[in-house]
């Protein structure tokens, strides 16, 4: 009886470490998550670049820019940051890890 229990016991475990085995999600998700982390550090950086850039280039053809001009700026930095950003990492984590 004892042994009967060992044994269901121990295909119990074994079934439970190969369904727990993360290196096999890891292998295969590798490149997506490091482009996902990459992209998100990078992002908030390059965007308020980006939006620095683009609120200067406004000032120099009018004098002063106003709230409302400054969000429109600010979500046309949104978007090229998170454009710039997925490519450079995609770029970037290909040259690297591969």
């Amino acid at each position: 009886m004892k042994l009967l229990l060992f044994k269901s016991y121990f295909i119990y475990i074994t079934s439970v470490t190969k369904f727990m085995d993360l290196k096999s999600y890891y292998i295969a998700f590798h490149d997506p998550l490091w482009i996902v982390l990459l992209t998100t550090v990078l992002f908030f950086p390059v965007r308020q670049l980006i939006w620095v850039l683009y609120v200067r280039k406004k000032q120099k053809s009018q004098q002063s820019v106003s709230g409302e001009e400054k969000k429109n700026l600010k979500k046309r930095a949104n978007f090229t940051s998170v454009l710039l950003c997925i490519v450079f990492s995609y770029i970037y984590v290909n040259q690297v890890f591969n």
